[in-house]
């Protein structure tokens, strides 16, 4: 996965909400532009914002997958009710 591939992602204009899977079986849900951060001279991590004031700083190249939601369809989250991540 590369750094230019999230970065098209994340400024998707109409922006569809898309998943991050990690090869360690985590997956972090995009739903809004402002959740993920790529900085302009990052080459191998971005933060994404999770619930309140959680947030997962990934190095990309343990990104496995960017999957995109269909319209109408629904993302599970890898965070339950209590804000704990699923294994």
């Amino acid at each position: 996965m590369t750094i230019d591939q999230l970065r098209k992602a994340a400024s998707a204009r109409p922006f569809i909400p898309f998943t991050v899977s990690l090869g360690d079986g985590r997956r972090f849900l995009v739903g809004h532009p402002e959740n993920i951060v790529i900085a302009t001279e990052a080459s191998r991590t971005f933060i994404v914002a999770e619930s309140g004031e959680d947030y997962s700083i990934i190095d990309r190249l343990l990104v496995t997958s960017i999957d995109f939601k269909k319209r109408g369809s629904k993302i599970k989250s890898n965070v339950r009710s209590n804000g704990k991540h699923r294994a």
